[in-house]
C-alpha cells in the first residue's frame, strides 16, 4: 500500500537533513534538533503553543527512555572515583608493567588493558590511567609513542566503546530509536562481534604499520620522549591545531578532568603506604586498595560470564530487556559503597553521596546533549510521537520516518549488503561531529524502518550503524574527538595519528559489515 506524503513528512525530512549536515560540518546538533522538533510539531498541529510544548516533551520523553543509561554511567563513574581514592585503579594495571619485555609485547599489553578498562569504565578515564601507569614502561620496552597511541585508540575508543557491551549506552539508544527497546541485548551481542572483527583487522594493520619502528628496550627512549613538550603544552598545541570547536561533546576536556592531579608514572597508593613511611591508619586503606584491585575485575568479569552463559549453555535463564545494564549498575553501586567505607570510614556517609553526584555530573556532561537529538527522532516513531505531540491516550500518532520509508520503498535497493553499507555510511557521517553517540538515534531509527524493506534484521542494521558512528566519532577517525586526548597523552601529532588509523579502521569496518550481512 502506497503511503501519501504530506507537508509534515517534508518538514521532518528537512529536519533530518539539517541534523546530518550539522554533524558533517562539525557543528553542535542540539540547536537544529530543537528547531526541527518545533517545526514538525507546528506543522502537524497548526499550533505554536502545542509546538512549544512538544519541544519540552521531546527531551522529556527521551529522558524517560534513556535515564537508565545515564544512571549506569553515573554509578560506574562513582565506583571508579571511589577506587581512585584507594589507589586501586592504578594497582589493577601496574602488574602488567612487569611483562613488557619488548615493544611487541607492550603493544599487546596496552591493547588488552585499555580494552578491559574501557569496557567497564569507558575510554575517558581509561586513557589517563593507561598513559600514567603503562605508557612509560611501554616506551622503555621499545614501543614508539605512535604505536602506543594507535593501540589505545583502537582498543578503547574503537573496540570497547563501539560495542559498549557492559554499560550498554550505545545499544540502548539504538534499540529505543529503532522502536525495539527489548532488542538492546541482541544489538549488544551483534555489536560485540562486529567490534571485535573491526578491532582485530585494525590492530593487525596498525601493528604492521609501526612494527619496523619498534626498538630494543632502553631507558633512552623514555628520556627522549619526556624531553619533548609537557602534557599540558602538547594538548594545548593539539587543540589549537584542530581548532577550538572539536564537536558536540568535548571529550578531550572530560578526559583531562579524569586525569586531574594524575602525574605520569606516580607511585601507587598501596605501594607508597606500605613502603614503611605510612602510618598504620594509612596502611589499612592501602590493603583495601589491593583487595579491591583484585576483586573489581573478578566481579565484573563474573558478570560478563553470567551474561554470556545463556548463549553458550542452552536452557539457562537469560536477562531480559535492561536487566543486564541494571545488574551492572547495581553491582557498581554496592562496590562503590565498599570502596568508600574502606577509604573514608564513617565519612563515607558523605563521600559516597559525593561520588554519585560527581558521577551524575559526568554522565550528563558526556550524554546530556543526546536528549534533544533523540527527542526529534522519537518524534518520527509512532510509539513515542503521541506523547511528544500531546495526543490523547489511544489516539493514532504519526509514524513519520516509517511512512517515508514505505513511500519510497520502490526506490530502495532490496539488497541487504547495499542497505547495510548505506547505514554504515550514515553512521560515519553522523560521527564527523566528534561525538560518536549523537548519531545513534538516527542510525537506530533508520534501522527499524529499513530492515523490513531490505530483508535484513533491524538489530543487525542498528549494530552496523553503531559501528560507523562510534568508531568514527568516538575517537579513531576524527581529530576533534576524544582522539585528541590520546594524542596529547602520548605526545604525538593528532593529525598524523588520524592518518595512521584511517586505513586500518576503515578496512575493519568494511570487513565487519560484510560479515554482518553474511551471518545475520
Amino acid at each position: 500500500m502506497q503511503v501519501q506524503l504530506d507537508s509534515v513528512h517534508t518538514v521532518y525530512l528537512f529536519g533530518v537533513a539539517a541534523i546530518v549536515l550539522s554533524m558533517a560540518l562539525r557543528a553542535n546538533v542540539v540547536v537544529p534538533a530543537i528547531i526541527a522538533t518545533f517545526a514538525v510539531a507546528a506543522t502537524y498541529s497548526g499550533s505554536l503553543i502545542g509546538a512549544t510544548i512538544a519541544v519540552f516533551n521531546g527531551s522529556l520523553v527521551a529522558a524517560k527512555e534513556l535515564f537508565s543509561i545515564f544512571l549506569v554511567i553515573a554509578l560506574m563513574t562513582a565506583l571508579l572515583n571511589a577506587l581512585r581514592a584507594l589507589g586501586a585503579d592504578q594497582l589493577m594495571v601496574r602488574p602488567f608493567r612487569r611483562v613488557m619485555t619488548s615493544g611487541h609485547v607492550a603493544f599487546a599489553v596496552i591493547v588488552a588493558v585499555t580494552y578491559v578498562i574501557s569496557l567497564f569504565f569507558w575510554p575517558t578515564p581509561a586513557v589517563p590511567l593507561v598513559a600514567a601507569t603503562l605508557l612509560p614502561a611501554a616506551i622503555v620496552a621499545g614501543l614508539p609513542p605512535m604505536g602506543a597511541a594507535m593501540a589505545i585508540a583502537i582498543a578503547g575508543q574503537g573496540m570497547a566503546l563501539s560495542s559498549d557491551y557492559v554499560i550498554r549506552v550505545a545499544p540502548g539508544i539504538s534499540a529505543r530509536a529503532a522502536g525495539m527497546p527489548e532488542a538492546a541485548a541482541a544489538i549488544a551481542d551483534k555489536a560485540l562481534v562486529l567490534s571485535l572483527v573491526t578491532g582485530a583487522v585494525a590492530l593487525l594493520l596498525g601493528y604492521l604499520a609501526i612494527r619496523q619502528q619498534i626498538r630494543r628496550p632502553g631507558q633512552i627512549h623514555l628520556d627522549r620522549w619526556q624531553s619533548g613538550a609537557s602534557l599540558a603544552e602538547g594538548l594545548a598545541a593539539q587543540r589549537e591545531q584542530v581548532a577550538p570547536n572539536i564537536g558536540s561533546f568535548d571529550k578531550s576536556v572530560l578526559a583531562l578532568q579524569a586525569a586531574e592531579g594524575l602525574e605520569v608514572d606516580p607511585p601507587a597508593a598501596g605501594e607508597a603506604a606500605l613502603a614503611g613511611g605510612g602510618t598504620l591508619a594509612a596502611a589499612a586503606p592501602a590493603r583495601w586498595g589491593q583487595v579491591l584491585a583484585i576483586a573489581t575485575p573478578l566481579v565484573f568479569g563474573s558478570l560478563i560470564l553470567f551474561m554470556l552463559a545463556p548463549k553458550l549453555i542452552p536452557g539457562l535463564p537469560e536477562l531480559k530487556g535492561g536487566d543486564a545494564a541494571a545488574l551492572v549498575g547495581g553491582t557498581a553501586a554496592l562496590m562503590m559503597l565498599i570502596a568508600s567505607f574502606a577509604a573514608d570510614g564513617a565519612k563515607a556517609m558523605h563521600t559516597a553521596a559525593d561520588h554519585i553526584i560527581d558521577g551524575l555530573v559526568f554522565s550528563f556532561r558526556a550524554m546530556g546533549t543526546v536528549l534533544p537529538i533523540a527527542g526529534f527522532f522519537f518524534l518520527g516513531a509512532g510509539e513515542t510521537a503521541g506523547a511528544i505531540l500531546g495526543l490523547p491516550a489511544g489516539a493514532a500518532a504519526p509514524d513519520l520516518l516509517f511512512e517515508v520509508i514505505r513511500a519510497v520503498d520502490h526506490l530502495i535497493p532490496h539488497s541487504p549488503a547495499v542497505v547495510a553499507f548505506g547505514v554504515l555510511l550514515v553512521g560515519m557521517i553522523t560521527g564527523i561531529d566528534g561525538s560518536g553517540f549523537a548519531g545513534l538515534p538516527l542510525t537506530g531509527a533508520l534501522s527499524g524502518a529499513l530492515g523490513p524493506v531490505a530483508g535484513i534484521h533491524p538489530t543487525t542494521l542498528a549494530a552496523v550503524g553503531q559501528m560507523g558512528a562510534v568508531w568514527t566519532g568516538g575517537g579513531t577517525l576524527i581529530a576533534w574527538s576524544s582522539l585528541i586526548a590520546v594524542a596529547g597523552f602520548c605526545r604525538v601529532p593528532v593529525l598524523e595519528l588520524v592518518r595512521m588509523l584511517f586505513l586500518p579502521v576503515c578496512g575493519g569496518l568494511v570487513l565487519s559489515t560484510l560479515l554482518a550481512v553474511l551471518l545475520w
